[in-house]
C-alpha cells in the first residue's frame, strides 16, 4: 500500500500492531440516540474501532476513529467504549494508543455525549503515570478532543492531514487559515504541543512502534530492556568535540546509535529523548548550543542558558521518567538564565518547576558535566546538591558560580586584572575544584563516557530512595 494513501481506520491499526494480532472489542457497539433523524443513520461500532493486539510481541490497546462513520464524531457510546479500553488497560498494566480522526463533539447526542466525553477524560488523568498513553493525530483533533490528545504523554502528528486546535485559526481574530494556520502540525509542535511529526501515516504508525519499544507497559514493570549487541566499552573519540550540538553526542553514547528524540521543534536549546544504554532505557536531557548540519557546520546558535520553554520541555520528561522508572541523563552546559524582557516573565517558575522534578525524582540520576556549569543554572540541572546519585565532568569542564572574569571584576572592583581572573579560575572555576569537595565524582575522557555511564547505570539498578509521606507537592 502507498504510504501516501489515507489508510481507514482498521488499516490504521493494522499498520500499527504486529502482523494478524488484532482483536476487536465491541464491535456491535452502536449509538443509542435516535434524535434527529439518527436513527436512519447506520455506525458501525458507533465512529470508533477498540481492541488490543502486540507491537513487537507487547501487549497494547488501541483505539482508532472511523471518519467514514458519522465523521468519527464523539457520541455516548464512541467515548464508552474508549473508557472501556482504558479499563482495561490499567488492570492488565499495557500502554493506551489512540489514532484520532474526529471531527469533535456529537451534537445530536448533546450532554449524553458531554457526559460521556468527560469520562474519557477521567479515565485519562486516572491512568496518567500507571500506563504510557499515546495518541496520533491523523485528522482532525479539534476542541475537547485537543484536550484529550494533549492528556496523552505523547502526541504524534501527520504533517498534511493532521489538525491540532481548541479554536479553529478562522475564530481568532485577525487570523485566518492562510495567514497562518495554528492547527497545522508545525506550529503545533514548535509550540510544545507536538512530540512528533511524520510526513505521512505509514511512517508515523512505524514511529509509534520505535517509541513504544523503548517504554516500560506500566509504572510497575521493568523498564523495556533487551539483549544489547553494542560494546560495552566501546570509546567515543568525537565525543568531547559533539557536545555543542550534543544530538550526535547522545547517538554515540546509545546502543548502535538509537536516540528517540521528543518534542525536537520545541525549545531546541534544550535537548530531550531516549536511548538505550545496554539494552536498557534512559531518559536524556541535554542543553545544546548549536544546531550543525551534515558537515558539522552550525546553522543555528543558542547561547548557553536555561529557557522557560527548555525548563518545561525538560520537566516532562523529569517527570514521565520517574512515574515509569527509567533512569535519568543529563548533560550539562549552561551558563545561567536567558535574559531578556519576554524571558522575565516565566522563568524562575519554570526552573522553579524542573528544579522540583529532578528533586522530587527517586529513579537513578546521573549527570555529566560536559562543558561550563555555572550558578544556580547549573544547581536545576540535576547537581549532587538537588539528589543527583552520580555527577561526572569531562576534562576541562567548568563548574562554579559564574564567568571568572566577572567574578574578579566583582571581587576587587576597579583592581580586576587578566591575572586575578585567571587565579579565580584556577581555584573555583575547574572540575577539579569541585572533586576535591566531593561534588564531582570522577573526571572522565569523552572517550570513555559510555562505559562509565553503563557501569554507573547497572550499580544503581537497585536503587531505592523514599520521599516524606504527603499527597503531593505543589510546585
Amino acid at each position: 500500500m502507498s504510504s501516501t494513501a489515507k489508510l481507514s481506520a482498521k488499516d490504521r491499526i493494522y499498520t500499527l500492531l504486529d502482523d494478524n494480532s488484532f482483536v476487536e472489542i465491541g464491535a456491535l457497539v452502536t449509538k443509542r440516540s435516535t434524535d434527529f433523524n439518527l436513527q436512519q443513520v447506520e455506525t458501525p461500532g458507533d465512529g470508533v474501532v477498540t481492541g488490543y493486539g502486540v507491537i513487537d510481541g507487547s501487549l497494547v490497546y488501541v483505539y482508532s476513529q472511523d471518519a467514514a462513520s458519522l465523521h468519527g464524531t464523539m457520541g455516548e457510546m464512541h467515548a464508552k467504549k474508549i473508557t472501556n479500553l482504558y479499563r482495561l488497560a490499567m488492570k492488565t498494566g499495557a500502554p493506551v494508543i489512540g489514532l484520532v480522526d474526529c471531527a469533535g463533539l456529537r451534537l445530536q447526542e448533546a450532554t449524553d455525549a458531554l457526559e460521556a466525553f468527560g469520562q474519557v477524560y477521567h479515565c485519562q488523568a486516572m491512568a496518567s503515570g500507571i500506563v504510557p498513553q499515546i495518541t496520533a493525530v491523523l485528522g482532525t483533533c479539534g476542541g475537547g478532543m485537543a484536550v484529550l490528545a494533549s492528556m496523552s504523554d505523547f502526541v504524534f502528528m501527520e504533517e498534511k492531514n493532521g489538525k491540532l486546535f481548541v479554536n479553529t485559526p478562522n475564530a481568532i481574530e485577525g487570523n485566518n487559515i492562510n495567514k497562518c494556520d495554528t492547527a497545522a502540525a508545525s506550529f503545533m509542535a514548535e509550540g510544545g504541543s507536538v512530540d512528533f511529526v511524520y510526513p505521512d501515516e505509514v511512517a508515523l504508525l512505524n514511529g509509534i512502534r520505535e517509541l513504544v519499544a523503548v517504554l516500560p507497559a506500566n509504572n510497575e514493570a521493568e523498564a523495556a530492556d533487551e539483549l544489547c549487541s553494542d560494546d560495552l566499552n566501546r570509546t567515543l573519540p568525537a565525543f568531547s568535540a559533539e557536545i555543542e550540538d550534543c544530538t550526535q553526542a547522545i547517538r554515540d553514547l546509545s546502543d548502535n546509535g538509537l536516540f528517540v528524540e521528543t518534542k525536537a521543534a520545541y525549545a531546541k536549546e534544550m535537548v530531550t529523548g531516549f536511548i538505550k544504554l545496554n539494552g536498557a532505557t534512559v531518559g536524556v536531557i541535554a542543553n545544546r548550543s548549536q544546531i550543525q548540519d551534515e558537515k558539522g557546520k552550525a546553522v543555528a546558535k543558542f547561547d548557553s542558558v536555561l529557557t522557560t520553554k527548555g525548563c518545561y520541555k525538560a520537566e516532562k520528561m523529569v517527570e514521565f521518567c520517574d512515574a515509569f522508572g527509567i533512569p535519568v541523563l543529563t548533560l550539562t552546559n549552561v551558563t545561567g538564565y536567558s535574559a531578556d524582557k519576554g524571558e522575565a516573565k516565566g522563568i524562575a517558575t519554570a526552573a522553579a518547576k524542573l528544579t522540583y522534578a529532578f528533586a522530587n525524582a527517586t529513579v537513578p540520576k546521573i549527570n555529566l558535566v560536559t562543558g561550563k556549569a555555572y550558578g544556580s543554572a547549573y544547581i536545576t540541572m540535576n547537581s549532587k546538591s538537588v539528589g543527583a546519585d552520580l555527577v561526572y565532568a569531562l576534562e576541562g569542564a567548568q563548574i562554579g558560580t559564574m564567568d571568572a572574569s566577572l567574578a574578579a571584576q566583582i571581587i576587587y572592583g576597579d583592581d580586576a586584572t587578566a591575572e586575578k581572573a585567571e587565579e579565580y579560575r584556577a581555584l573555583c572555576l575547574n572540575a577539579a575544584s569541585a572533586a576535591k569537595r566531593g561534588y564531582v565524582d570522577a573526571i572522565i575522557t569523552g572517550e570513555e563516557a559510555r562505559a562509565q555511564l553503563i557501569y554507573a547505570y547497572e550499580m544503581l539498578c537497585t536503587k531505592k530512595e523514599s520521599r516524606p509521606g504527603k499527597k503531593h507537592g505543589t510546585i
